[in-house]
Protein backbone atom coordinates (compact mmCIF):
# COMPACT_ATOMS: atom_id res chain seq x y z
CA UNK A 1 0.00 0.00 0.00
CA UNK A 2 1.04 3.33 -0.90
CA UNK A 3 1.56 5.64 2.27
CA UNK A 4 0.23 8.93 0.22
CA UNK A 5 -2.91 6.34 -1.02
CA UNK A 6 -3.76 4.86 2.53
CA UNK A 7 -3.23 8.63 3.64
CA UNK A 8 -5.88 10.33 1.36
CA UNK A 9 -8.42 7.30 2.37
CA UNK A 10 -7.59 8.49 6.27
CA UNK A 11 -8.08 11.90 5.76
CA UNK A 12 -11.14 11.65 3.64
CA UNK A 13 -12.83 9.63 6.65
CA UNK A 14 -11.68 12.02 8.64
CA UNK A 15 -12.87 15.47 7.35
CA UNK A 16 -16.30 13.50 6.68
CA UNK A 17 -16.38 12.01 10.66
CA UNK A 18 -15.86 15.48 11.99
CA UNK A 19 -18.41 17.66 9.85
CA UNK A 20 -21.07 14.57 10.83
CA UNK A 21 -19.84 14.65 14.29
CA UNK A 22 -20.78 18.06 14.90
CA UNK A 23 -24.17 18.22 12.93
CA UNK A 24 -25.35 15.16 14.92
CA UNK A 25 -24.42 16.21 18.19
CA UNK A 26 -26.75 19.40 16.87
CA UNK A 27 -29.79 17.24 16.08
CA UNK A 28 -29.32 15.33 19.03
CA UNK A 29 -29.79 18.38 21.17
CA UNK A 30 -32.59 19.75 19.39
CA UNK A 31 -34.28 16.66 19.41
CA UNK A 32 -33.62 14.59 22.23
CA UNK A 33 -33.02 11.15 19.74
CA UNK A 34 -30.62 8.74 21.55
CA UNK A 35 -30.34 7.40 18.25
CA UNK A 36 -28.31 10.52 17.24
CA UNK A 37 -26.57 10.82 20.64
CA UNK A 38 -24.85 7.21 20.00
CA UNK A 39 -23.80 7.99 15.75
CA UNK A 40 -22.45 11.55 17.02
CA UNK A 41 -20.19 9.45 19.14
CA UNK A 42 -19.59 7.24 16.99
CA UNK A 43 -18.74 9.22 14.41
CA UNK A 44 -16.74 11.38 17.15
CA UNK A 45 -14.76 7.95 17.59
CA UNK A 46 -13.95 7.53 14.28
CA UNK A 47 -12.67 11.03 14.05
CA UNK A 48 -10.21 10.37 16.52
CA UNK A 49 -9.47 6.69 15.16
CA UNK A 50 -7.91 8.10 12.03
CA UNK A 51 -6.00 10.98 13.19
CA UNK A 52 -4.46 8.11 15.46
CA UNK A 53 -3.71 6.06 12.06
CA UNK A 54 -2.20 9.31 10.89
CA UNK A 55 0.01 9.46 14.29
CA UNK A 56 0.79 5.94 13.99
CA UNK A 57 2.16 6.31 10.17
CA UNK A 58 4.11 9.39 11.71
CA UNK A 59 5.89 7.84 14.50
CA UNK A 60 6.50 4.75 12.42
CA UNK A 61 8.67 6.46 9.68
CA UNK A 62 11.07 6.99 13.05
CA UNK A 63 14.47 5.99 11.84
CA UNK A 64 15.71 2.40 13.99
CA UNK A 65 17.93 3.23 16.67
CA UNK A 66 20.31 0.96 18.84
CA UNK A 67 16.82 0.28 21.37
CA UNK A 68 15.13 -0.35 17.81
CA UNK A 69 17.52 -1.68 15.53
CA UNK A 70 14.89 -2.82 13.51
CA UNK A 71 12.97 0.45 13.28
CA UNK A 72 9.38 1.39 14.67
CA UNK A 73 7.41 0.52 11.46
CA UNK A 74 5.18 -1.69 13.89
CA UNK A 75 3.93 0.93 15.72
CA UNK A 76 1.49 1.06 12.63
CA UNK A 77 -0.20 -2.34 14.12
CA UNK A 78 -0.19 -0.78 17.54
CA UNK A 79 -2.00 2.33 17.14
CA UNK A 80 -4.92 0.13 14.67
CA UNK A 81 -4.96 -1.92 18.03
CA UNK A 82 -6.06 1.01 19.60
CA UNK A 83 -8.17 2.27 17.36
CA UNK A 84 -10.28 -0.79 17.47
CA UNK A 85 -10.24 -0.30 21.61
CA UNK A 86 -11.74 3.15 21.47
CA UNK A 87 -14.54 1.87 18.54
CA UNK A 88 -15.56 -1.06 21.29
CA UNK A 89 -15.22 1.16 24.61
CA UNK A 90 -16.17 4.65 23.55
CA UNK A 91 -18.23 3.66 20.10
CA UNK A 92 -20.48 0.32 21.20
CA UNK A 93 -19.94 -0.01 24.90
CA UNK A 94 -21.83 3.89 25.03
CA UNK A 95 -24.12 3.27 22.36
CA UNK A 96 -25.54 -0.02 23.97
CA UNK A 97 -25.47 2.06 27.42
CA UNK A 98 -27.31 4.92 25.88
CA UNK A 99 -30.19 2.49 24.07
CA UNK A 100 -30.67 0.33 27.27
CA UNK A 101 -31.24 3.80 29.13
CA UNK A 102 -33.66 5.11 26.71
CA UNK A 103 -35.51 1.64 26.72
CA UNK A 104 -36.09 2.19 30.44
CA UNK A 105 -36.47 5.88 30.46
CA UNK A 106 -37.65 6.50 26.70
CA UNK A 107 -39.20 10.36 25.40
CA UNK A 108 -40.83 11.72 22.87
CA UNK A 109 -38.55 13.38 19.67
CA UNK A 110 -38.68 17.25 19.35
CA UNK A 111 -38.37 18.78 16.27
CA UNK A 112 -38.12 14.59 14.65
CA UNK A 113 -37.56 16.02 10.94
CA UNK A 114 -33.78 17.91 12.24
CA UNK A 115 -32.32 14.03 13.30
CA UNK A 116 -33.78 12.91 9.92
CA UNK A 117 -32.25 15.50 7.82
CA UNK A 118 -28.84 15.28 9.57
CA UNK A 119 -28.76 11.12 8.72
CA UNK A 120 -29.65 11.66 5.14
CA UNK A 121 -26.87 14.06 4.48
CA UNK A 122 -24.42 12.10 6.60
CA UNK A 123 -25.14 8.82 4.43
CA UNK A 124 -24.10 10.95 1.60
CA UNK A 125 -20.95 11.69 3.39
CA UNK A 126 -20.14 8.44 4.37
CA UNK A 127 -20.67 7.43 0.74
CA UNK A 128 -18.15 9.35 -0.11
CA UNK A 129 -15.67 8.37 2.01
CA UNK A 130 -16.01 4.45 1.37
CA UNK A 131 -15.39 5.13 -2.10
CA UNK A 132 -12.20 6.82 -1.54
CA UNK A 133 -11.19 4.19 0.99
CA UNK A 134 -12.59 1.75 -1.74
CA UNK A 135 -10.87 3.09 -4.77
CA UNK A 136 -7.45 3.36 -2.75
CA UNK A 137 -8.00 -0.41 -1.33
CA UNK A 138 -8.50 -1.46 -5.02
CA UNK A 139 -4.86 -0.12 -6.26
CA UNK A 140 -3.18 -2.63 -3.23
CA UNK A 141 -5.57 -5.57 -3.13
CA UNK A 142 -5.33 -7.28 -6.25
CA UNK A 143 -7.57 -10.52 -6.93
CA UNK A 144 -8.17 -10.70 -3.27
CA UNK A 145 -11.69 -11.04 -2.30
CA UNK A 146 -12.68 -8.13 0.35
CA UNK A 147 -12.91 -10.49 3.32
CA UNK A 148 -9.01 -11.84 2.32
CA UNK A 149 -8.07 -8.39 2.23
CA UNK A 150 -9.16 -7.52 5.19
CA UNK A 151 -7.61 -10.74 7.30
CA UNK A 152 -4.33 -10.95 5.12
CA UNK A 153 -3.27 -7.20 4.41
CA UNK A 154 -0.43 -6.55 6.35
CA UNK A 155 -1.02 -2.76 6.34
CA UNK A 156 -4.02 -2.08 8.86
CA UNK A 157 -4.70 1.76 7.87
CA UNK A 158 -6.47 0.94 4.78
CA UNK A 159 -8.84 -2.33 6.12
CA UNK A 160 -9.89 -0.48 9.12
CA UNK A 161 -11.16 2.76 7.33
CA UNK A 162 -13.06 0.62 4.85
CA UNK A 163 -14.43 -1.56 8.39
CA UNK A 164 -15.39 1.55 9.85
CA UNK A 165 -16.98 3.39 7.10
CA UNK A 166 -19.11 0.36 6.40
CA UNK A 167 -19.97 0.70 9.83
CA UNK A 168 -20.83 3.78 10.15
CA UNK A 169 -23.38 3.47 6.59
CA UNK A 170 -24.43 0.76 8.37
CA UNK A 171 -25.09 2.33 11.50
CA UNK A 172 -26.41 5.63 9.79
CA UNK A 173 -29.36 3.41 8.28
CA UNK A 174 -30.51 1.67 11.70
CA UNK A 175 -30.15 5.42 13.27
CA UNK A 176 -32.56 6.36 10.44
CA UNK A 177 -34.94 3.45 10.97
CA UNK A 178 -34.93 4.04 14.41
CA UNK A 179 -35.90 7.60 14.04
CA UNK A 180 -38.11 7.10 11.08
CA UNK A 181 -40.30 4.51 13.38
CA UNK A 182 -40.70 6.06 15.99
CA UNK A 183 -42.31 9.01 14.38
CA UNK A 184 -44.17 6.90 12.69
CA UNK A 185 -45.42 5.26 15.90
CA UNK A 186 -45.10 7.97 18.10
CA UNK A 187 -43.38 4.98 20.36
CA UNK A 188 -39.43 5.93 21.46
CA UNK A 189 -38.58 2.58 21.70
CA UNK A 190 -37.97 2.10 18.55
CA UNK A 191 -35.47 4.96 18.49
CA UNK A 192 -33.59 3.08 21.41
CA UNK A 193 -33.69 0.00 19.97
CA UNK A 194 -32.05 1.59 17.04
CA UNK A 195 -29.28 2.70 19.21
CA UNK A 196 -28.78 -0.74 20.84
CA UNK A 197 -28.34 -2.43 17.25
CA UNK A 198 -26.14 0.51 16.59
CA UNK A 199 -23.67 -0.51 19.86
CA UNK A 200 -23.85 -4.24 18.70
CA UNK A 201 -23.01 -3.67 15.23
CA UNK A 202 -19.55 -1.48 16.80
CA UNK A 203 -18.99 -4.15 19.21
CA UNK A 204 -18.90 -6.52 16.39
CA UNK A 205 -16.51 -4.33 14.04
CA UNK A 206 -14.23 -3.75 16.81
CA UNK A 207 -13.67 -7.21 17.99
CA UNK A 208 -13.04 -7.95 14.08
CA UNK A 209 -10.44 -5.21 13.99
CA UNK A 210 -8.99 -6.62 17.43
CA UNK A 211 -8.38 -9.77 16.38
CA UNK A 212 -6.82 -9.17 12.93
CA UNK A 213 -4.36 -6.14 14.31
CA UNK A 214 -3.48 -8.51 16.93
CA UNK A 215 -2.36 -10.86 14.90
CA UNK A 216 -0.23 -8.36 13.22
CA UNK A 217 0.92 -7.31 16.71
CA UNK A 218 1.83 -10.74 17.45
CA UNK A 219 4.08 -11.22 14.32
CA UNK A 220 2.91 -12.37 10.86
CA UNK A 221 4.78 -14.22 8.13
CA UNK A 222 4.94 -13.70 4.41
CA UNK A 223 2.02 -14.48 2.37
CA UNK A 224 2.10 -17.80 0.85
CA UNK A 225 2.74 -16.16 -2.43
CA UNK A 226 5.21 -14.53 -1.39
CA UNK A 227 6.89 -17.26 0.21
CA UNK A 228 6.74 -19.28 -3.29
CA UNK A 229 8.40 -16.28 -4.72
CA UNK A 230 11.57 -15.92 -2.31
CA UNK A 231 11.63 -19.79 -1.71
CA UNK A 232 11.95 -20.30 -5.98
CA UNK A 233 14.21 -17.06 -6.41
CA UNK A 234 16.58 -18.85 -3.69
CA UNK A 235 16.73 -22.01 -5.72
CA UNK A 236 16.77 -20.07 -9.14
CA UNK A 237 20.10 -18.75 -7.89
CA UNK A 238 22.67 -22.08 -10.25
CA UNK A 239 25.16 -22.71 -6.67
CA UNK A 240 22.33 -23.33 -4.09
CA UNK A 241 22.52 -27.14 -3.85
CA UNK A 242 19.09 -26.58 -1.08
CA UNK A 243 17.30 -24.50 0.86
CA UNK A 244 16.95 -26.19 4.04
CA UNK A 245 14.43 -24.42 5.83
CA UNK A 246 13.23 -20.41 6.03
CA UNK A 247 11.64 -17.99 8.49
CA UNK A 248 9.69 -14.73 7.46
CA UNK A 249 8.11 -11.98 9.63
CA UNK A 250 6.43 -8.84 8.75
CA UNK A 251 8.73 -6.19 11.43
CA UNK A 252 6.33 -3.03 9.84
CA UNK A 253 3.85 -2.86 7.43
CA UNK A 254 6.17 -2.40 4.42
CA UNK A 255 9.29 -4.02 5.53
CA UNK A 256 9.42 -8.01 5.65
CA UNK A 257 11.86 -10.03 7.52
CA UNK A 258 13.71 -12.89 5.60
CA UNK A 259 16.18 -15.81 7.50
CA UNK A 260 17.25 -18.66 5.66
CA UNK A 261 19.84 -21.40 5.42
CA UNK A 262 20.88 -22.55 2.12
CA UNK A 263 23.46 -25.47 1.45
CA UNK A 264 26.26 -24.79 -0.87
CA UNK A 265 28.76 -27.11 -2.13
CA UNK A 266 31.20 -28.58 0.45
CA UNK A 267 34.10 -27.54 -2.57
CA UNK A 268 33.25 -23.97 -2.66
CA UNK A 269 35.37 -21.46 -1.56
CA UNK A 270 34.42 -18.47 1.07
CA UNK A 271 34.30 -15.67 -1.80
CA UNK A 272 31.90 -17.78 -3.69
CA UNK A 273 29.74 -18.25 -1.78
CA UNK A 274 29.44 -14.75 -0.52
CA UNK A 275 29.34 -13.88 -4.20
CA UNK A 276 26.43 -16.29 -4.19
CA UNK A 277 24.69 -15.00 -1.16
CA UNK A 278 24.45 -11.75 -2.57
CA UNK A 279 22.91 -13.16 -6.03
CA UNK A 280 20.13 -14.68 -3.67
CA UNK A 281 19.49 -11.77 -1.97
CA UNK A 282 18.98 -9.80 -5.31
CA UNK A 283 16.57 -11.99 -6.35
CA UNK A 284 14.35 -12.01 -3.42
CA UNK A 285 14.54 -8.35 -3.48
CA UNK A 286 13.46 -8.75 -6.80
CA UNK A 287 10.25 -11.36 -6.37
CA UNK A 288 9.16 -9.42 -3.36
CA UNK A 289 10.71 -5.88 -2.90
CA UNK A 290 9.14 -5.86 1.26
CA UNK A 291 12.04 -8.11 1.95
CA UNK A 292 14.09 -5.42 2.81
CA UNK A 293 16.16 -7.56 5.69
CA UNK A 294 17.87 -10.70 4.63
CA UNK A 295 19.52 -12.91 6.27
CA UNK A 296 21.24 -16.19 4.73
CA UNK A 297 23.01 -18.95 6.51
CA UNK A 298 25.46 -21.05 4.23
CA UNK A 299 25.72 -24.48 4.90
CA UNK A 300 26.00 -28.18 3.33
CA UNK A 301 24.30 -30.14 1.54
CA UNK A 302 23.27 -33.36 2.83
CA UNK A 303 21.30 -36.16 1.11
CA UNK A 304 17.65 -36.38 2.20
CA UNK A 305 17.31 -38.78 5.38
CA UNK A 306 21.09 -37.91 5.93
CA UNK A 307 21.22 -35.66 9.43
CA UNK A 308 22.40 -32.39 9.26
CA UNK A 309 25.36 -31.99 12.36
CA UNK A 310 24.71 -28.45 12.42
CA UNK A 311 20.91 -28.74 13.51
CA UNK A 312 19.91 -32.15 13.54
CA UNK A 313 17.63 -32.00 11.65
CA UNK A 314 16.06 -34.27 8.42
CA UNK A 315 17.68 -32.04 5.23
CA UNK A 316 14.93 -31.91 2.76
CA UNK A 317 14.77 -29.49 -0.62
CA UNK A 318 12.49 -26.64 -0.93
CA UNK A 319 10.95 -26.45 2.55
CA UNK A 320 10.87 -24.53 5.52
Amino acid sequence: MSASGGNKAIIAAMLANAGIAVTKFIAWGLSGSSSMLAEGVHSLADTGNQGLLLLGGRVSKKKADQEHPFGYGRERFVYAFVVSIILFSVGGVFSLYEGYEKLIHPHSLENAWIPVLVLCIAIVLESFSLRTAIRESNRVRNNQSWVQFIRHSRQPELPVVLLEDIAALMGLMLALGGVGLTILTDNAVWDAIGTLAIGVLLVLVAIVLGIETKSLLVGEGATVGDTEAIRNAINAEKSVEALIHMKTLYVGPDELMVGAKVAFAETARMAGVAASINAVETGIRAAVPAARIIYIEPDVWLQPGAENPSTDKIVIRGTD
